[in-house]
């Protein structure tokens, strides 16, 4: 395919796949379109193991590395912060929701103080410094693009970029948010609609794209359209609309590589587009996540407020690691509790395939939707 991103990463389809998942990157980058593994779930020595064997196992294909560096994080400039220290500054009515609502679906809340606790030495949850880690540990390696999932990338991140020779880009949900990135000296700008799951904004993917287009026009950076992309139709709409490529997320969820539970994916096939909601209840940041009775918990009356990034993810991801195993263990009362980031396009999931096979399927209805459109020009 023709397209400056193609050129730019020598890939042959500008299909991007964001994964937690190993497994899913490189199946997506053997089949043609460029897996971007994130990074965020990891620590440096861990980034590391994951890196290694992408290389052993990507048969030589490009894929790019996603990390996460607030540009807001409300404790960014307190020094000497461990997530111990951290989550003694949460007040004790968060453990007592948490617990309440854990014990009334029979999971085993824990003890806060012994199980849950983080090491004394372990940083807060998307800590700036421990980002500029993984940075350095991604640089060791043959990627060839860099991502910021959530603002600005930070200046040391574009000079390390142009030093590896690496593309540094950065997800923007709003026309402004996509112009400060490329003033920045982003070299891709992801658009990111606000059906997308995860970290995302208000703004339509089909209102954000053509904004962002016409906003960047004549500075030569290509634009990935985000949030919804579920199809290879819906791939070609948005590069009708000036996107180089797509960036997906969603649909990898349901692949049998994912690193999503077995328990998640069925309530996948299961979901309707309507459900999901959009929250700060998981990191602080609003979020887009698949409703459940975790989300509806955290929404009812009497709920307490959601904590500001980092502390939100101290309450919540100890509680949803104990929810999935529970359910993972065959309590059916845990079940209704399970979620996870998904975005509105989880209502098109209709069962759990391959990656590869998402790929295929993905340049089969590309090419349909575009043969459908040359078929109307000719009329």
């Amino acid at each position: 395919m023709k397209s400056k991103i193609c050129d730019m990463l020598g890939i042959e389809f500008p299909l991007f796949a964001f994964s937690h998942c190993r497994d899913v990157v490189a199946a997506v980058s053997r089949a043609g379109g460029f897996g971007v593994l994130g990074a965020t779930a990891f620590n440096p020595e861990q980034l590391e193991v994951e890196l290694q064997w992408i290389d052993a196992h990507v048969d030589g294909k490009p894929y790019g590395v996603d990390v996460l560096i607030p540009e807001h994080l409300g404790v960014a400039n307190e020094s000497g912060l461990t997530s111990r220290k951290l989550k003694e500054r949460i007040g004790p009515e968060y453990k007592a929701f948490v617990d309440k609502l854990l014990t009334e679906h029979g999971i085993d809340p824990g003890d806060s103080n012994v199980a849950d606790r983080p090491p004394s030495d372990a940083p807060p949850p998307f800590w700036p410094e421990e980002a500029m880690k993984l940075l350095e540990v991604s640089f060791r390696h043959p990627i060839k693009l860099i991502v910021n999932a959530l603002g600005k990338p930070p200046p040391e991140m574009i000079a390390m970029g142009r030093k590896y020779g690496v593309p540094v880009g950065a997800l923007a949900g709003a026309k402004e948010h996509a112009v400060r990135l490329a003033d920045a000296g982003c070299d891709v700008i992801v658009a990111q609609g606000g059906e997308a799951g995860g970290h995302c904004g208000e703004v339509s993917t089909l209102v954000l794209i053509p904004e962002v287009v016409r906003a960047l026009k004549g500075r030569d950076i290509p634009v990935l359209a985000a949030g919804g992309i579920m199809t290879g139709s819906q791939m070609m709409a948005c590069m009708a609309m000036g996107a180089a490529g797509a960036w997906t997320g969603s649909v990898w969820l349901a692949t049998n590589e994912s690193e999503t539970s077995q328990v998640f994916r069925e309530k996948m096939v299961e979901a309707r587009s309507r459900d999901t909601v959009r929250a700060k209840t998981r990191t602080g940041k609003y979020s887009r996540q698949l409703k459940s009775g975790w989300t509806e918990a955290w929404n009812a009356p009497g709920a307490p407020e959601a904590l500001p990034m980092p502390l939100m993810s101290l309450i919540s991801e100890p509680a949803i690691r104990r929810i999935e195993k529970s359910a993972e263990g065959g309590n059916a009362a845990a079940r209704p509790l399970v979620t996870y980031f998904v975005g509105q396009g989880v209502g098109l999931v209709e069962g759990v395939k391959s990656a590869r096979q998402v790929v295929q399927e993905f340049k089969e209805e590309f090419a349909d939707a575009l043969g459908t459109v040359g078929e109307m020009m000719e009329e």
